[in-house]
């Protein structure tokens, strides 16, 4: 499919509350979503609208990208895309898709629907029947029902001819703020044929719109497991799972050997394929001496939602005879579920013996394991 695209990205977001394009929806830029599908859909030429001085924003939600470029906006959408208009360089007669950012969840599908209906009309777009009732308000009060026969949920991407969408502009009155692109075209005399939309590619418009595409992103479900252990020596407490416990001894390490953090640091890097605990923070770099070791467990975690993903579930076995760690679990637990955003019922911590045998038994040494279930973008 040989075509070229503009993809309108210079919105404030005033009604998202901030500009939706530079946002993260599953460990993506929102602007991301919609260029890839269009690169991997063989778009020839694309353009970014952005917003003047948002290019190295651009560069930097789009990289390791190619085939694209940013150009500045205007103070409209139709001046935006008017823009990008002009910064192509495809033959007139070259066909063009016009997407918003706002809408990521692009699919070739669509985009081949919108592209084939350009072999018998000026333009097309896609569409999706209005499936509830319709009634007028004013002040709060029902009026009138509005009948929804032969209405249509319009969506982009909006395709034409590349120099018949240049006339149709040039044409629009002065002053007067085209709704969309098609809009424009059909002014022009254009026939605009209507294909299938999707109701996936919803338009991300207020702040609860992003919690319903974060639930429409296929994912995967992954569990990770860690261990550690320290051995014992001189000291007056010992921190395990985030939680100083008054002790006649401690546990030895280059941090505060917490080592319930450890294993469960290592599970949630684990369930990523993200390394260990080491390769993030080596015993050998001296800035880590003494540590707190919720710094490495909150890393884990901010790793973890930078790729869009989320921890469903803890596990955290200690393993030793002494301390008598029951009388601090709950607040052990609390401490997790504060670190790691969870609520407290997806946290559990437990304890055991090895019955006098092997290091722990005979008290040289603490050791715990932990598994971490958590949720990743399968895209």
């Amino acid at each position: 499919m040989s075509f070229s695209a503009i993809i309108v990205a210079a919105g404030t977001g005033s009604r998202a509350g901030e500009p939706k394009q530079w946002r993260s929806l599953g460990g993506r830029p929102v602007l991301r979503w919609s260029v890839e599908a269009l690169l991997s859909a063989g778009a020839s030429e694309l353009a970014v609208v952005v917003a003047p001085g948002a290019e190295a924003m651009a560069a930097e939600a789009l990289a390791g990208l190619v085939g694209w470029f940013a150009i500045p906006g205007g103070a409209t959408r139709a001046a935006s895309v008017q823009a990008g208009l002009t910064a192509l360089t495809a033959p007139s007669e070259a066909r063009v898709l016009i997407h918003d950012a706002a809408r990521p969840f692009l699919d070739a599908a669509t985009i081949g629907r919108v592209l084939d209906a350009l072999d018998q009309h000026a333009a097309a777009l896609p569409v999706l029947p209005v499936a509830d009732s319709l009634r007028r308000g004013v002040d709060g009060v029902m009026g009138e029902s509005v009948a929804r026969d032969d209405l249509w949920r319009a969506q982009t991407p909006q395709g034409f001819r590349l120099d018949a969408l240049r006339r149709a502009y040039a044409a629009w009155p002065a002053g007067s703020a085209p709704t969309d692109d098609v809009e424009v075209a059909r002014a022009a005399g254009q026939s605009v044929g209507l294909v299938a939309g999707d109701a996936r590619l919803m338009k991300l418009t207020y702040p609860e719109d992003f919690a319903m595409a974060e639930a429409l992103i296929p994912r995967q479900t992954r569990v990770g497991q860690g261990f550690d252990a320290h051995r014992w020596g001189p000291g007056t407490s010992v921190w395990l799972c985030g939680v100083e416990i008054p002790h006649d001894q401690t546990l030895i390490g280059h941090s505060d050997a917490d080592a319930g953090l450890h294993a469960l640091t290592d599970a949630i890097l684990g369930a990523m394929g993200d390394g260990d605990i080491g390769d993030h923070f080596p015993p050998t770099d001296p800035q880590w001496k003494g540590a707190s070791s919720d710094r490495f467990l909150i890393h884990a975690v901010e790793r973890l939602a930078a790729r869009g993903g989320r921890l469903v579930h803890v596990d955290v076995t200690l393993i030793c005879e002494r301390p008598k760690v029951k009388p601090h679990r709950q607040a052990m637990r609390e401490r997790l579920a504060d670190l790691l955003a969870l609520p407290l019922d997806a946290v559990s911590v437990k304890a055991t013996t090895t019955e006098a045998m092997g290091f722990t038994g005979r008290g040289e040494g603490l050791a715990a394991q932990a598994i971490a279930t958590i949720e990743l973008p399968s895209a």
